[in-house]
Order: C-alpha cells, then sequence, then structure tokens
C-alpha cells in the first residue's frame, strides 16, 4: 500500500511537472508571437513613415520645380479691365517681369510701376501656368469735374483723383462746386457719393452740384436752372422717386426749388 502510495505521488508530480513545462512553453510561444507582432507593427509604421516622407519630399521638389523652374519663367503679360487705360502702356510697364519665374515675380516692383498711372483704383495678378502673369485692373471711374483756377476742367473720381483735364467742361458730367469745399473734403465726398447713388436717369439731368456739409448737398437741373436741396445720400431711391414725381407736376421753365431732404414730406418753393 505505500509503495502504490508513493507510485502514485510521483506520477502526479510528474504530471504537474508536465503541466508546468506545457504552460510555460505556450507562454512563451506567445510571447513570441507577441514580440513578432510588436516588430512587424513597427516595420509597418516606419515604412509609412518612410514613404509618406518620400512623397511629401517629392511633392516638394516638383512644387519647387514648377515655381522656380526657368520652364515657368514669364513669357508673355495679359492686363484684362482696361477701357480708357491702353493696356499696351502697361504691359511695357511691366516688361521687366519677363524671364522671371512666375513664383519669383517682384510684386513691389510691380506696384512701383502701376502707380504711375493714376486711373487704376486696384488691380490683381494671377499666374497661369506654364509662362502667362495676368493683371486685372479695376479703373477709376469719373464722377463729376472741377473747375480749375488757371483754366480748364478736371475729370475727377469719388475719391477727388483727377482722371484727365480739358480746357472745355466734359460733356456728360455735372460740375462739382468746389467753393465751399475743397476737393476730397467731407463735403465733396458727400457731393459725390450723391451723384454715385443716382439713378441714370436723374444723373443726366444734374447741372452743377455742392455741399457745405454731407448732409447738405444741393444741385441745379440742367435747362431751367432749378434747384433741389438733396440732403445726405441716404433713402437716394426714395429721394429720386419723389422728385421725378414732383418734377412731373410743375413747369420745368420755372424757378423752382424741390426740397426731398426728408423725402416722406417734399417741399416745392418758387
Amino acid at each position: 500500500m505505500g509503495r502504490e502510495a508513493d507510485a502514485g505521488a510521483g506520477a502526479g508530480g510528474r504530471s504537474a511537472r508536465s503541466v508546468l513545462r506545457t504552460a510555460e512553453r505556450r507562454r512563451r510561444r506567445v510571447e513570441r508571437l507577441e514580440a513578432r507582432r510588436f516588430t512587424e507593427r513597427s516595420r509597418r509604421r516606419r515604412v509609412t513613415w518612410l514613404v509618406s516622407l518620400g512623397a511629401v519630399a517629392a511633392l516638394v521638389l516638383v512644387v519647387l520645380f514648377t515655381a522656380y523652374s526657368p520652364v515657368f519663367a514669364v513669357r508673355s503679360i495679359t492686363v484684362q479691365g482696361t477701357s480708357r487705360l491702353d493696356a499696351a502702356q502697361l504691359q511695357a510697364a511691366l516688361a521687366d517681369q519677363v524671364g522671371r519665374p512666375l513664383a519669383l515675380v517682384d510684386f513691389g516692383r510691380m506696384e512701383s510701376e502701376l502707380a504711375a498711372f493714376p486711373l487704376i483704383q486696384s488691380y490683381s495678378t494671377e499666374s497661369s501656368l506654364p509662362n502667362t502673369l495676368i493683371v486685372r485692373i479695376v479703373e477709376r471711374q469719373p464722377v463729376g469735374s472741377v473747375a480749375v483756377p488757371a483754366g480748364g476742367f478736371d475729370l475727377v473720381d469719388p475719391a477727388g483723383v483727377v482722371m484727365s483735364h480739358s480746357d472745355a467742361r466734359p460733356d456728360g458730367f455735372p460740375v462739382i462746386d468746389v467753393t465751399a469745399s475743397a476737393v476730397g473734403s467731407p463735403g465733396f465726398l458727400g457731393a459725390a457719393a450723391v451723384l454715385r447713388s443716382m439713378p441714370a436717369d436723374l444723373l443726366a439731368k444734374v447741372d452743377t452740384i455742392s455741399a457745405a456739409t454731407p448732409d447738405s448737398v444741393m444741385f441745379t437741373l440742367g435747362g431751367g436752372g432749378q434747384k433741389v436741396v438733396w440732403g445726405s445720400e441716404a433713402n437716394s431711391s426714395l429721394k429720386a422717386l419723389v422728385l421725378d414725381k414732383l418734377i412731373g407736376t410743375q413747369n420745368a421753365e420755372k424757378s423752382i426749388t424741390y426740397d426731398v431732404s426728408s423725402p416722406e414730406s417734399p417741399v416745392v418753393s418758387g
């Protein structure tokens, strides 16, 4: 009985050791698999990172080549948006940009060259591959003329910038009286703003306009010399509508003053 018990105990010990060895082998196998998976993930991350870095580097090289290569140098300059200005003169002024890579166009020099043309209000540029520089011009628009003390008339835009000079009064533009308000003053700017806000049919009837302040704009109509007290540029559409109705009820030959500064309660006096 004792030997059988000892034999059983020995068999049980061997069985336990076998289980432990099996468990140890499994643990090592799992650790090796985990280590292999970790290594593979790290390798994939490195490969992905290297591929991405290579793609970025290639893109940068392509961009640099595209931007700075003589292949993409300026060969022609296209000027758009001009009517009063001569596009050929602008192209000639910007000719020193020809031969530069599009990415190296000297915009500071461009600004300096275009500043010599007072009719330019603003401009923008666009590069059109492979070799064209596009310059879009916004020209100043004349709003009226100003009598010059030395003689003649200056055609000016709403900011008072002189666009041209002529001995005779320019056709189609009212004379802005600067006796009380000099060019560029608040009164002048107020009168210019009113002219810009007028409907075309009313603007065509304005002969002279003046304003001591932006809120005290007055003008005369061509023909009979009738006067209009306009006030500020506010409610210009309504004022124009009311004025048109009032003019239709009066004799165009009479000396009449229309006050539409408060268009809800206009006044006609003569």
